[in-house]
């Protein structure tokens, strides 16, 4: 049943431009460090002897912004076609619970945005290796910071996915949504525990995976505390 339900997801949203959205998010983020590279790369190439970590880093500086402002787009979206067509009624008309048509909505956005990890992986390695910065291409490093942001931000993205669904005017999450994208941007400035700051993959412990350990614990609470909110609400 979970199953039809994703499939019935990805069909509402084939033609609405949310595949578009996964795909410009990483390009554009790399696109940055085109132009940064394009125009100053020997200046670069002596901020740090080891330049694959240097552009690694770079990139990573805008990598939670597009995460964050994906999630908030994504989720409300997913959100507003139901408001639209009115759907939420026949969706909890059909014999599916409730806690089932939540969890799609929440399985298909993380697979947009894993998606799009998966892309940032693949343009951040591709674009490197035209750069000439060595034959020790550190694959661990690209894959931790093209995947890790993805899982830190779970909890953002079951906060944002919660607000979205039972608000009646979408202007809530958006708003909720443009806040976070301005905490992400100063998430050098917060505290460890703000969830809006561990896409950035920076603690106080220095170790990268904490960040995605307290994303994955977390943002299982929160999407169960959003689930039971909504099984428990009248539909809109």
């Amino acid at each position: 049943m979970i199953l039809s339900l994703v499939k019935a997801d990805f069909l509402k949203i084939k033609r609405k431009g949310m595949w578009l959205l996964c795909l410009i998010g990483p390009f554009g983020v790399v696109a940055l460090q085109m132009v940064n590279y394009g125009v100053r790369k020997d200046y670069l190439f002596e901020q740090m002897d080891d330049r694959w970590l240097y552009y690694i880093l770079n990139i990573n500086t805008f990598t939670p912004l597009a995460i964050v402002l994906g999630i908030v787009i994504l989720t409300s979206f997913m959100a507003s076609i139901e408001d639209e067509t009115n759907a939420w009624k026949q969706l909890v008309a059909l014999p599916v619970s409730k806690r089932a048509v939540y969890l799609s909505k929440f399985t298909v956005v993380s697979c947009i945005v894993f998606l799009s990890s998966v892309l940032l992986f693949l343009f951040m390695f591709g674009y490197g290796l035209t750069l000439g910065m060595g034959e020790d291409i550190p694959y661990l490093r690209l894959m931790e910071y093209s995947f890790l942001p993805f899982f830190a931000a779970l909890p953002v993205l079951g906060l944002q996915l919660w607000v979205a669904t039972v608000s009646k005017n979408q202007a809530i999450p958006v708003t909720l949504g443009v806040v976070g994208v301005i905490l992400a941007y100063s998430a050098s400035l917060l505290p460890d525990w703000v969830i809006w700051k561990w896409p950035s993959l920076s603690n106080e412990w220095g170790h990268s995976y904490i960040n995605a350990l307290l994303g994955i614990g977390f943002g299982v609470f929160v999407y169960l505390l959003g689930m039971i909110d909504f099984k428990r609400r009248d539909v809109k």
